[in-house]
């Protein structure tokens, strides 16, 4: 998601007369857009920051102005703290107002305001706002829902982004059109429970993510169709038959389970069980067979025995995922979890990560081989690591490496596979002889 907002704020700079730079000392502008799930995420900002405000002050030297912003989740957690911690940074606002972005920087230069906050949240919908989309690769994201109203009891998102707010389903189709029209052949829509998406259609009536899915597939030019993140007890038999029906929908499901004991599930606040979270699972498998799931996971939360973690083992391994995220639990201010007993010490939860790590990248390294000498279609996205090579990625989200030309870049070629690692595979494009 911050990955499409930073693109939608560059584009409004772009159309202010802002150009990008990949130097910080030839910037006028440095905007920084943030995250705060997790603890490390914001106090990286505030590093940030600082070494931003080295530069300021060197240009000023050489008498250059720089405003510094900042933007996202850690504003609108932080609100007024940005500017204590750091009182040199001009302005910040917060997820749901970056639309505002160009009147700011307006307001900064006429010198109308400075210090600018803006944490509020808007009865109007920023996408009523934001300029029209245009591709930047052969990927791309479209956010289709914002917000949560899950709650668990360890998030800050319903904080910090508000409650489920779903865009109407022409606007999303309109969005995909341009994308495509631009050069987009993979879209992945966006939201931060995705699969709760109720937005309207043209007559009113309220669509699940089945509908818009189904909506999507019939769009010319769209060759791959991907969703994120889903939300384990929001995923309905409409959507579970897209994977039987939907050749265009990758056979590739993030599905976040957070933990395979009942009893930490129900202190997280999630709506599901491990024994329900497979059954869903088991529905999806059974519509699709070619279907793999990635996942997140918390290991040290609160009161979570030998026991609990055990059960998360087992859960990985009944499912057999081929990627994941894993994390300690950290401490979000102002969420029910940083106030519950049985805080687990740090050592303890760094143990289990790597017990836990240890087995999901067993899984990765063991699928990622099975690879080998298979042909996948890859979508090339971007320059690798050497001259003449380019990296894409495979229907399953695997990093691939093979050398081919720029010409190539937002195309899908069939790369067979000639060796894997746990995080990527080298291959070569069959019509490269």
């Amino acid at each position: 998601m911050n990955v499409y907002d930073s693109h939608r704020m560059a584009m409004m700079l772009q159309d202010m007369g802002y150009v990008k730079t990949d130097l910080q000392q030839d910037a006028d502008l440095v905007l920084f857009n943030t995250c705060h799930i997790r603890e490390k995420a914001a106090e990286k900002l505030f590093s940030d920051l600082g070494r931003a405000l080295m530069i300021k002050n060197e240009r000023a030297e050489n008498g250059l102005q720089t405003v510094i912003g900042v933007a996202g989740c850690v504003v609108q957690a932080e609100d007024e703290q940005i500017f204590k911690r750091a009182p040199f940074v001009d302005f910040a606002f917060g997820p749901l107002t970056y639309h505002r972005l160009p009147q700011i920087l307006k307001d900064i230069e006429a010198e109308k305001q400075s210090c600018v906050l803006d944490t509020n949240f808007p009865a109007e919908s920023k996408f009523d706002f934001l300029p029209q989309n245009k591709a930047e690769g052969g990927c791309s994201f479209l956010a289709i829902q914002e917000g949560c109203n899950n709650f668990c009891s360890y998030c800050v998102v319903p904080y910090t982004r508000g409650v489920e707010y779903s865009r109407p389903v022409e606007d999303v189709l309109a969005e995909a059109k341009r994308l495509i029209s631009t050069g987009t052949k993979e879209i992945n829509l966006l939201g931060q429970n995705v699969n709760s998406y109720h937005g309207e259609d043209a007559r009113g009536v309220e669509r699940n993510l089945a509908y818009l899915l189904n909506k999507m597939a019939e769009l010319d030019g769209l060759k791959r169709l991907r969703y994120t993140t889903s939300y384990p007890a929001d995923v309905d038999d409409d959507l579970i038959l897209c994977h039987k029906n939907l050749d265009i929908l990758m056979p590739y499901l993030h599905l976040p389970v957070q933990s395979g004991s009942d009893r930490i599930l129900k202190l997280m606040n999630r709506r599901h069980t491990a024994e329900t979270y497979l059954e869903v699972i088991g529905k999806l498998k059974d519509a699709n067979p070619n279907l793999r799931f990635s996942s997140d996971f918390i290991v040290g939360f609160p009161s979570e025995t030998d026991e609990d973690f055990a059960a998360t083992l087992d859960i990985v391994d009944k499912v057999g995922y081929i990627q994941a995220f894993s994390f300690k639990y950290s401490k979000r201010p102002g969420t029910p979890a940083a106030d519950m007993e049985g805080q687990i010490p740090e050592k303890v939860k760094k143990e289990r990560l790597d017990i836990l790590q240890t087995k999901l990248f067993d899984l990765q390294t063991k699928f990622n081989q099975a690879s080998v000498g298979k042909t996948f279609d890859v979508l090339f996205e971007s320059s690798g690591r050497h001259k003449g090579q380019l990296t894409g990625r495979t229907p399953y989200m695997q990093n691939v490496y093979a050398d081919a030309s720029n010409n190539d870049l937002g195309q899908i070629l069939k790369v067979k596979i000639l060796s894997a690692t746990t995080n990527s595979l080298e291959g070569k494009v069959a019509n490269n002889g």
